[in-house]
């Protein structure tokens, strides 16, 4: 049978009504959620998006320079460093570490490049079962089908479609109440990674001058396949690299805010290598994949911006063509789906995979510029649309990917646009036509053999062009309004700031209010009541047992006193504990975020397995801004370490939002004060 075509799988998009409602909204939301994060940024977006144009390009100009100071330092970390040239050598290395550790189950994060080397085909061709355990990855492998986006995989589906497979699938009876799906799957997922001998994860950045491995994730799976299992690869795109931690901290102010809105996603991991001795967690082996797959050739040619991506998604989410036909449409001529869609893909795919058979993504566009408008680093994708479709492509100059029909036409456009007089000419013998024709018609409905006129309608020529419309209208004189003054107003009222007729809060109040905003439970309380506060949460729980960190870590004596009221004290990873208690060495102000290092005596398990964690923070801790916490010491000091902003969470049913995915439903924040 001969496989769909691009084209075909577009009419079939169009035709598809809840496809089109399912793309619809996750449009509007995501949109719309982009535009509110960007305002509670404290430097201009613009600013701050050319800055990050302007890293990147740097990264990907001396990239040979990057990955070698990257490598020489992860190295150092402990991390086992492996270069892939292809998707064959990666896969060959996977196989290679499954083999010498007997891996039967593997549990795998959300990662775009696992897809791009086809990863799970290759490890179930081998006898090895692997499991995806991000909530939208989960739901299309039950579906046997690729994921739809790059950061919603599931986007394309409704509850009932989810409700459908999980009856099927999971023996959950059906059901469309998003939170009952989500319970059954953390169950589900929950086993698994407990039983899985290798997790496999993506990284979204990998940092040059310390070697760190950034991972930012919202449910925790992230968090789970890297910490629980002996084993744990991950698979980074040789492109990812950022230069320092303050360039880290730019990105990461950009990425969450352009992928769903968050100021931060829940949970950013830095990794720098295996557990170290006297340690209760994380793997005995880490191994980093580097892939090239085509990259250190797109970097040097001129289509060079593809490789800027931060994958975030923005671009899918804003693009008019995306929202209307989704990532399954996006196919090569021989019907195989394309791992990366929308204007990424366009410019992406056809650039590492061939032009030959991805070179009609490039016709999917209208090249309205919104995707370099949503783009946190400024990826100027019309140009290299543009470029594209002139068959300029990563080996040379190619045949333009075009029907000749269209490419007789464009001559002939082309002929007439370049002539003033022959332009102005043309005009008015269409507007005569037209008025002539077709007096009272605003479209010409062209046949479907067109192309053109299988969704669209050409617009009528006006009956007299712009030129001489514009040059018979009287030029008057425009008054412009007196400059106003701003309405923008600092006072002090009873001792607080007020701008804009808003009071400003105080850092410990702000702080508060942001957590409160991620769904996190607030208590702020002096040290000596620390401990008749938290056995309150315990007992109201009816929890007598917990993971903690050791007591050297935590607040002098509580441990002790906690013992002395009847509460089980234990610091080896239980899943079966329900509340953990750790300390931190700070918080993030203007996100709600508690800074959490493990090491010796800190098992980062403590704030990842229970149903409910418990974390203590210092007011004197607080660090107003990601870019002022982000260097301390102690976050950099360990094997692992992670930033966290509330409960895990998912909305990957129907963006439909679900609190308590594979990390604690429930986070309580004990801010001290002396």
């Amino acid at each position: 049978m001969t496989p769909p075509s691009f084209k075909t799988k577009i009419r079939a998009a169009l035709r598809d009504d809840s496809l089109q409602s399912a793309l619809d909204a996750n449009a509007e939301r995501r949109k719309n959620a982009r535009l509110q994060g960007y305002t509670s940024l404290s430097e201009d977006i613009n600013t701050m998006r050319q800055r990050a144009h302007v890293m990147r390009k740097n990264v990907i100009f001396n990239l040979d320079g990057y990955l070698e100071q990257f490598i020489d330092q992860a190295q150092k970390n402990g991390l086992i460093i492996h270069r892939a040239k292809n998707a064959a050598a990666a896969i060959k290395i996977i196989l290679d570490i499954g083999k010498r550790n007997n891996a039967r189950l593997i549990a795998k994060s959300k990662t775009m490049l696992g897809e791009e080397i086809r990863i799970n085909e290759a490890l179930e061709s081998a006898g090895i079962e692997v499991v995806e355990t991000d909530l939208g990855e989960f739901i299309v492998q039950l579906r046997q089908e690729p994921p739809a986006h790059i950061i919603t995989p599931a986007v394309h589906l409704h509850r009932q479609d989810v409700g459908r497979i999980f009856q099927e699938r999971l023996n959950l009876p059906y059901t469309e109440d998003v939170s009952i799906m989500t319970a059954e799957a953390r169950k589900t997922l929950r086993q698994v990674f407990l039983d899985a001998d290798i997790g496999i994860s993506g990284v979204n950045f990998g940092v040059a001058e310390n070697g760190a491995l950034v991972l930012v994730t919202n449910e925790g799976n992230g968090r789970m396949v890297t910490t629980l299992p002996r084993v744990h690869i991950a698979l980074m795109g040789i492109e990812r690299i950022v230069p320092n931690l303050d360039d880290l901290a730019l990105l990461l102010n950009l990425l969450p805010r352009s992928a769903t809105g968050q100021k931060m996603t829940v949970y950013t991991s830095f990794i720098y290598g295996p557990r170290r001795p006297g340690d209760l967690d994380g793997p005995e082996e880490r191994h980093l994949i580097l892939l090239d797959n085509g990259r250190s050739e797109v970097a040097k040619s001129s289509l060079y911006e593809s490789l800027l991506c931060i994958r975030c998604g923005a671009c899918l989410n804003t693009c008019p063509i995306f929202r209307e036909i989704g990532g399954h449409a996006y196919v090569n001529r021989f019907g195989e789906y394309s791992v990366y869609p929308g204007p990424i893909g366009s410019v992406l795919t056809p650039s590492l995979f061939g032009y030959e058979n991805f070179g009609h993504f490039v016709r999917a566009c209208s090249l309205c510029g919104a995707c370099k408008d949503a783009c946190p680093v400024i990826t100027d994708f019309p140009q290299l649309i543009l470029a594209l479709r002139a068959g300029n492509t990563v080996h040379g100059k190619a045949q333009p990917n075009a029907p000749a029909y269209l490419k007789l036409g464009m001559k002939l456009f082309k002929f007439i646009a370049t002539s003033p007089r022959i332009y102005a000419s043309a005009q008015r013998t269409a507007g005569f036509l037209r008025h002539k024709l077709a007096p009272k018609a605003t479209f010409i409905n062209l046949p479907a053999f067109t192309r053109w006129g299988y969704s669209k309608d050409m617009p009528l020529p006006a009956e007299r062009p712009f030129r001489d419309r514009f040059s018979s209208i009287q030029k008057k004189e425009v008054i412009r309004p007196e400059p106003q003054q701003s309405s923008a107003e600092v006072f002090h009222l009873e001792g607080e700031e007020v701008i804009n007729n808003q009071i400003t809060l105080s850092p410990n109040e702000r702080f508060c209010k942001e957590l409160e905003s991620v769904e996190a439970n607030v208590i702020q309380c002096s040290m000596s009541d620390l401990i008749d506060l938290a056995i309150s949460v315990l007992r109201e729980k009816k929890i007598n047992k917990i993971q903690t960190w050791d007591d050297s870590h935590l607040p002098r004596g509580l441990l002790q006193q906690m013992s002395e009221m009847n509460i089980q004290i234990v610091q080896e990873p239980d899943p079966q504990i329900q509340a953990g208690l750790t300390g931190t060495i700070g918080g993030i102000v203007d996100s709600g975020t508690l800074l959490i290092p493990g090491g010796l005596g800190k098992p980062l398990t403590t704030s990842l397995l229970p149903e409910i964690h418990l974390a203590i923070v210092r007011e004197r801790d607080l660090y107003q801004t990601l870019i002022e916490a982000i260097n301390l010491p102690g976050l950099h000091e360990s094997s692992a370490s992670v930033l966290i902003t509330g409960p895990s969470r998912t909305a990957d049913i129907e963006m439909t939002m679900s609190i308590g995915m594979h990390g604690p439903r429930e986070l309580y924040v004990f801010l001290t004060h002396d």
